[in-house]
């Protein structure tokens, strides 16, 4: 094969939309002030070094101001937190009015309240990938939320966003 087939975008919208992602919301801390991000392409990369990364639309306007930072916290979102994700999805110019944060402890970056977990980062380096950059961090810092609730993670599935129901036995 010399010729690279062309895949029409909705089609490859819909056939990967059969996978389903969580989402995360990505912060950080710059000489600007707070800029937070929706993603749902965060991924583990690597248990030695401990490295996550994450895509960013080459598009995007909190791009410059993540490369900027040099670092970045992932926020994981529970099921209950559509309203914040759509907030972090938006262009609002202050994305952080309706939320009281904490800072991270290796970064400073904003850390999102009630979410399952957040993964404080150093950007270790960014991979060009298509209309997409790839931002690797080096993990400095990580915990998960305590609640007494169970909630379970938000998802995003064929367009929709959803949650975990109970574990498949098996």
């Amino acid at each position: 094969m010399s010729e690279t087939p062309q895949i029409d975008p909705a089609d490859y919208r819909r056939v990967l939309g059969h996978l389903p992602t969580g989402v995360t919301v990505v912060t950080a801390a710059t000489s600007s002030g707070a800029v937070g991000v929706a993603i749902g392409s965060f991924v583990s990369i690597s248990l030695d070094p401990p490295l996550v990364g994450f895509f960013l639309g080459t598009d995007s306007s909190s791009r410059p101001f993540i490369k900027e930072a040099g670092h970045f916290c992932v926020n994981i979102l529970a099921q209950d937190q559509m309203k914040m994700c759509g907030v972090m999805a938006s262009k609002t110019q202050d994305k952080f009015a309706a939320y009281e944060t904490t800072p991270a402890p290796g970064s400073g970056a904003p850390v999102l309240p009630d979410v399952l977990a957040v993964i404080d980062c150093k950007l270790d380096s960014i991979v060009s990938a298509g209309d997409h950059d790839l931002f690797i961090g080096r993990v400095l810092d990580l915990a998960t939320v305590e609640v007494e609730d169970d909630r379970g993670p938000m998802v995003f599935y064929k367009g929709q966003y959803g949650t975990f129901g109970s574990p498949a036995a098996g």
